[in-house]
């Protein structure tokens, strides 16, 4: 058996994560003319490769296993579970983390002095969200 059929499961939802946070540092540099190299482990942008993980792997799960079995049905509510995050929780902590940096900014509103600004991106646009599984199930099907 050849190793890509054996590791499969691991090496697809793997490579689609990696291609996808590689685009997002290309396109950043692009934008930015700077390489920000914590673009490729970073959250957010466009499209969530946290979507096209989890939904490549329900994918070629109920390729291989069909759509009727229990293994499916987990796999599909991981997947829902992880993009509601995404676009709901996660977000929403950015949002609260931009409000805040904004705060912490404004002269003479507070006395708190901070080491490093809070992250701010850390969730996806629901558009984010469904373009990454959309990917997701593409790469499944062709190659599970």
């Amino acid at each position: 058996m050849d190793f890509f059929a054996q590791y499969k499961y691991l090496i697809l939802p793997i490579s689609v994560w990696f291609f996808i946070q590689l685009f997002k540092l290309i396109c950043d540099l692009i934008k930015t003319h700077k390489f920000n190299f914590k673009r490729i482990l970073g959250a957010g942008g466009m499209p969530s490769s946290h979507s096209a993980v989890v939904t490549t792997i329900a994918t070629m799960i109920g390729k291989s296993n069909g759509i009727d079995t229990p293994l499916f049905a987990l796999s599909v509510m991981f997947a829902f579970v992880v993009m509601y995050d995404a676009a709901g929780i996660r977000r929403a902590a950015g949002k609260q983390a931009k409000l805040l940096n904004k705060l912490v900014e404004t002269p003479g509103l507070t006395n708190i002095q901070v080491q490093e600004k809070l992250v701010e991106v850390l969730g996806h646009t629901p558009v984010q969200v469904v373009v990454g599984a959309i990917i997701g199930v593409i790469v499944g099907l062709i190659f599970a």
